[in-house]
């Protein structure tokens, strides 16, 4: 099963727009919170986990049919993971 880390930028967005792009990423499988080891912690905002067997062009077909469904311009980058450290990240 492949991770992936997805980072979106709404372009002159509102902060209830990216509530709303929260709300369409969770319908399209993402959450934004990571597993570790002992806990679960939460992502920076607009970063997402996905987490499934498909492509990095799958995961970014559904990020972009969440940004698109808020906003007209946006931006998204995918990586696909080979592991995650991080550091300071707030129990989820």
């Amino acid at each position: 099963m492949a991770r992936f880390t997805v980072r979106v930028e709404l372009h002159d967005a509102s902060w209830e727009q990216y509530n709303e792009l929260h709300k369409k990423m969770s319908l399209q499988g993402f959450t934004d919170t990571i597993e570790g080891e002992s806990k679960t912690v939460q992502m920076p905002p607009a970063e997402y986990n996905f987490e499934g067997s498909v492509t990095r062009q799958d995961v970014l077909d559904r990020a972009k049919n969440a940004a698109s469904s808020v906003v007209k311009k946006y931006g998204v980058l995918v990586t696909e993971s080979a592991g995650r450290t991080w550091y300071g990240l707030e129990e989820a």
